[in-house]
């Protein structure tokens, strides 16, 4: 074990900032694949222009366009990123330099992750054998140990979060890459696969879903949880929508979509929960994001240098000029959560329970 010292956060953007401004050297085109004339969903060319933002979290240079399909509602980011775009735009933000303040955010939620593992009790009540796609550091599987201490929970993750989780005993095994690819090694396995916040971040929603029905053994059960883009807040928010999540996000699907897509694939869908995924928020995020995205940057490598005195300054006082709305958005998103939420229409997330048939 080195007993040197983790580099500083300002060490760490000072050496990241030459390798960044070799990447946008050469433009941002190459992070896109050509624009798509038709629906990735269903095949309709009736396409309209959903959204157009900026990535407002990382603050990276690009523009992305959201379309919607005028037939089966299926939301998609069109032009999609690339596989270099998709390097880019997630470098440092799940790992790196984000890494310390993701595992915070994703460690400190078990509340959330319990109700997800309870979700299953029902149809589910002993599974032996659980695989969590896109386990990242393996939190879920962790908390979810509680409710089934007597399951095998395995861990996949193209990242090397998976292979951590597993040093740390969060997961059993971890399997790192493809879940495509890995499947076929994973016939039958398990009894329950899940996949939380994974399915909009793939690039092919549809291999995913075969991939689980491939890896669940005859009567096993896929959970999925994805955000909701038939969400009120999604049209009341607009780019400030936090589950909008761009550029990760890649495909939104309305549940009906996912429903019939599950049916057609060989699943009888068991239960479908909104007020339970609901993650109460949306109004809190939607100030933050606005607030972070008109104060002056803070040091960030893909800039071409650090922020001077003054910018610091004005940022740190337009962020507490925000404090009032941010407490506001705090309170009126805890009225609006709960069984509130699914009646008015406001959840951001739903869940799906399937049987593999």
């Amino acid at each position: 074990m080195s007993d040197e010292p983790r580099p500083s956060r300002t060490e760490q953007v000072a050496a990241l900032r030459p390798v960044y401004e070799a990447d946008l050297a050469h433009g941002l085109d190459r992070f896109f694949e050509p624009r798509r004339a038709d629906c990735p969903w269903c095949g309709s060319a009736r396409l309209t222009t959903r959204l157009r933002t900026t990535d407002l979290l990382q603050h990276k240079p690009g523009r992305f366009t959201l379309a919607g399909c005028g037939d089966c509602g299926h939301v998609f980011q069109n032009p999609r990123l690339s596989a270099a775009g998709l390097d880019f735009y997630y470098r440092d933000f799940y790992d790196g330099l984000g890494e310390r303040q993701l595992g915070r955010t994703f460690g400190g939620r078990t509340r959330m992750y319990v109700a997800r593992a309870r979700a299953v009790q029902a149809h589910e009540p002993a599974p032996k054998t659980w695989l969590d796609v896109g386990t990242g550091h393996g939190h879920f599987c962790e908390a979810a140990r509680t409710v089934h201490p007597e399951t095998s929970f395995d861990g996949l993750d193209f990242t090397d979060g998976v292979e951590l989780a597993e040093r740390a005993g969060r997961v059993d095994r971890g399997h790192r890459g493809s879940f495509p690819d890995l499947a076929p090694e994973l016939t039958g396995r398990y009894d329950v696969v899940s996949m939380f916040h994974y399915l909009e971040h793939s690039t092919e929603p549809d291999r995913e879903l075969r991939a689980a029905h491939t890896a669940l053994r005859p009567g096993g059960h896929l959970l999925i949880e994805v955000p909701d883009p038939e969400s009120r807040y999604a049209r009341l928010l607009g780019r400030w929508w936090l589950p909008w999540l761009q550029p990760q996000h890649l495909h939104l699907a309305p549940v009906g979509n996912l429903r019939a897509r599950l049916t057609g694939l060989g699943f009888t869908v068991v239960a479908e929960e909104h007020a339970g995924p609901h993650d109460p928020v949306d109004l809190l995020a939607a100030v933050w994001l606005a607030l972070d995205s008109a104060a002056p940057r803070e040091d960030l490598p893909w800039l071409p240098r650090p922020p001077t005195a003054l910018r610091r300054a004005l940022r740190t006082v337009t962020l507490l000029a925000g404090v009032p709305l941010l407490v506001l958005g705090t309170l009126l998103d805890r009225c609006a959560a709960g069984p509130v939420s699914q009646r008015l229409g406001l959840s951001n997330a739903y869940r799906l329970l399937a049987r593999r048939d």
